[in-house]
């Protein structure tokens, strides 16, 4: 899939239905309540739903509302297993453990009657999101049309949210976030990484660049992996909401975990290397200053007092990881007759290029000297 064609099918769910149940269910928490203008955004999100509209109701808390609703079973779903309780449970501990923004939580259903799925509602932040599809380096967008100060205002308040998270939330109230099973912390993150990569190729052709990556991360293991913080896990900033260019809600907490400052750092400037290599593909100059690698990791330093360490491995783990996830949409794509499996399947994977020149050795050098 490239950034031009249409959006692949997430859901097989009937819009019109999902918001009459909707009414219904919040008639039980707040009689009387409806949900007005509902719209189920399609610039960001492959995986969880969402629905934003407004709450209708003398009484109610709040006026915007989102509500988060668990993969569509049906829809040959991103991820095997969607914890809205663990999501909701994530949010309300960094709202009250850290200076973090993240949207007040309402209301948390875990029966799936209601609309089919567990599901929870918070509160809808107004602000700006920079958008996956069509992908915020590309001209045209909010982003892309910012003054060079602008934009490193807002890398500077990405990097420092991610700082206070790391510094501020509290690793033992986060257990629940933890991966069960032997070993660090890093190793049961990896680990359990490997198991989703084989629930995503059963019964489908194997990635051999993907099972290069595991075997590349087992022989370049850090030496010390360092401690322990609560991890964002989808830590970039399409799933932040500006208001001018500082951060004023974090979103979609799914992919929280315990394990090293690094994945999230890593993360950040992998995803946008991700859209930035795919905007230069089309010829476009994208963002290149925006979330350098080495920029990132001095401001973390500078405001942490910890230096980002193994970025090399970390950063290719993030790009493992979300190969694992690009080869299950590509499935996806397979399952609902939009694509076909190539002869190598490896050619699913957006980033291959960007993999294997990371598994090479020679991505972050020719990245960094701008050649």
């Amino acid at each position: 899939m490239t950034a031009s064609e249409s959006r692949p099918r997430t859901t097989t769910r009937d819009p019109a239905e999902l918001v009459r149940r909707i009414d219904a269910w919040l008639d039980t928490r707040l009689p009387g309540a409806r949900a007005v203008d509902p719209v189920l955004p399609e610039s960001n999100g492959m995986s969880s739903e969402t629905v934003l509209f407004r709450l209708n109701h003398p009484r109610a808390p709040v006026t915007g509302c989102a509500l988060r609703l668990a993969a569509d079973p049906a829809a040959y779903t991103v991820f095997p297993r969607y914890d809205m309780a663990r999501q909701y449970r994530t949010l309300r501990l960094i709202a009250e453990h850290t200076d973090v923004p993240v949207p007040r939580t309402l209301w948390l259903e875990e029966d799936e009657a209601p609309l089919g799925a567990p599901f929870f509602v918070m509160e809808r932040v107004e602000g700006r999101v920079p958008p996956d599809v069509m992908p915020y380096t590309y001209e045209g967008n909010w982003l892309c049309a910012a003054s060079d100060d602008e934009r490193a205002r807002l890398q500077q308040e990405t990097v420092s949210l991610l700082a206070r998270l790391h510094d501020q939330a509290p690793v033992r109230r986060a257990g629940f976030l933890g991966t069960r099973g032997p070993g660090t912390p890093l190793r049961r993150h990896v680990a359990a990484q490997r198991a989703y990569y084989e629930w995503v190729v059963q019964g489908r052709a194997r990635s051999p660049v993907i099972e290069r990556g595991f075997a590349w991360l087992e022989a370049n293991w850090p030496a010390d992996e360092g401690g322990t913080v609560l991890s964002w896990g989808d830590a970039r900033i399409g799933n932040i909401v500006f208001q001018g260019f500082v951060p004023v809600a974090v979103l979609d907490w799914e992919m929280a975990a315990l394990g090293p400052r690094e994945l999230d750092l890593a993360w950040a400037v992998y995803l946008h290397r991700f859209f930035q290599d795919l905007t230069e593909s089309t010829g476009q100059p994208g963002l290149p200053a925006l979330l350098r690698r080495p920029d990132v990791e001095r401001r973390y330093t500078e405001l942490t007092g910890h230096t980002p360490r193994y970025m090399d491995f970390h950063t290719l783990y993030a790009a493992l990881r979300h190969a694992v996830v690009m080869l299950r949409v590509a499935y996806r794509r397979v399952h609902f007759h939009e694509a076909a499996v190539p002869e190598d399947p490896d050619d699913l994977i957006m980033h291959r290029a960007t993999l294997e020149a990371m598994l090479e050795g020679d991505y972050w050098p020719r990245v960094l000297s701008g050649a």
